[in-house]
């Protein structure tokens, strides 16, 4: 990967206590993509002005697009792995694709950062995009999930998370960006605190308080970590994640939200063949008898650098098949 490369967006920012994740579809007619296009040159400034009353919030924002949506807003050329979010599964237990054109990852050490900038980008999409999903979360603890264990313990570091997460030479027109996916779980509390300890430790695949990995020799090949381990060539392909808590115990929603950063949409689409088909077909991932996925997106992040420059994309005349109203479509 070149040094030179155009710079990320904020995929890479450190781990902060609040975020808010925004998916929003695209409304149709040419003046609501135009708006859209013009909004791309903005984001970055609004991050900067939020940012600027307090840089020690860590504020950041992530924008990224849909296949669809990039094909109705800039046409060719376009990111070569990206396509519509793939399902899997089947029955009761499929990791659904869900209507989304725009995701917007926006993280801050504070709320009330994070509210701000969302009203501000959201004020700035106007009526050319409908709001689709809405989640905010929280850190929980140190760095739990809402059923106890650690999450992200797996996340590369350093030059490593760069390697995995950011498009290089193979796509040498789109470098600097990423892919990400996102779904929505809600947890079955009460089935899940119900189990044993141990019995949660295997479904996991690590000590619940020490957050250590079970040992390989008692640790079942249907357990979430065995499932979602990739290995290439000998060696571990990653991806970062920025998991998030959220819930109204007021309703009796308990989950979490799944954000998986890659260099490639491929790796995560194999962790999700891995959880909800099985690893061989039937070993499948036994968190899924408490949790369920209620959303699926996969998108495209540019690099600041082309999101900013995407303002003045349009696709060519005819180019654009895919009509605005069906760019929200998960199919």
């Amino acid at each position: 990967m070149s040094d030179t490369q155009p710079l990320s967006q904020a995929v890479h920012n450190s781990t902060t206590r609040h975020a808010i994740f925004l998916v929003a579809t695209l409304n149709a007619g040419p003046a609501a993509a135009e708006t859209v296009r013009g909004w791309c040159e903005d984001v970055a400034n609004l991050v900067r002005t939020v940012s600027s009353r307090a840089p020690e919030q860590n504020l950041s924002c992530v924008c990224a697009f849909s296949s669809n949506a990039w094909d109705t807003l800039f046409g060719s050329p376009r990111p070569a792995a990206l396509h519509p979010f793939r399902e899997f599964g089947s029955g009761e237990r499929v990791a659904v694709a869900t209507p989304g054109d725009i995701l917007l990852h926006i993280r801050a050490d504070s709320m009330d950062f994070c509210f701000e900038l969302a009203t501000l980008l959201c004020n700035g999409l106007g009526d050319a995009v409908t709001v689709v999903d809405e989640v905010h979360g929280f850190r929980y603890f140190d760095r739990r999930a809402i059923i106890g264990f650690v999450d992200g313990t797996e996340n590369p570091e350093g030059r490593e998370a760069v390697d995995f997460t950011v498009i290089g030479d193979e796509d040498a027109e789109f470098a600097g960006g990423s892919y990400v996916l996102v779904q929505k779980y809600l947890h079955d509390m009460t089935a899940w605190n119900s189990l044993s300890v141990e019995s949660q430790e295997g479904i996991i695949g690590r000590h619940k308080f020490s957050n250590v990995e079970l040992d390989d020799d008692i640790k079942p090949s249907s357990s979430h970590s065995a499932l979602t381990t990739l290995e290439e060539n000998g060696q571990e392909v990653k991806i970062l994640r920025d998991n998030m808590p959220f819930g109204r115990p007021g309703s009796g929603e308990f989950g979490t939200y799944f954000i998986g950063y890659a260099r490639s949409p491929a790796p995560i689409e194999q962790m999700l063949e891995n959880m909800f088909v099985g690893r061989p077909a039937g070993n499948y991932d036994r968190l899924l008898d408490y949790s369920r996925a209620v959303t699926g997106g996969l998108f495209f992040v540019p690099s600041a650098e082309l999101l900013e420059s995407l303002a003045e994309r349009t696709p060519a005349a005819g180019e654009a098949a895919v009509a605005p109203a069906a760019a929200g479509s998960a199919a």
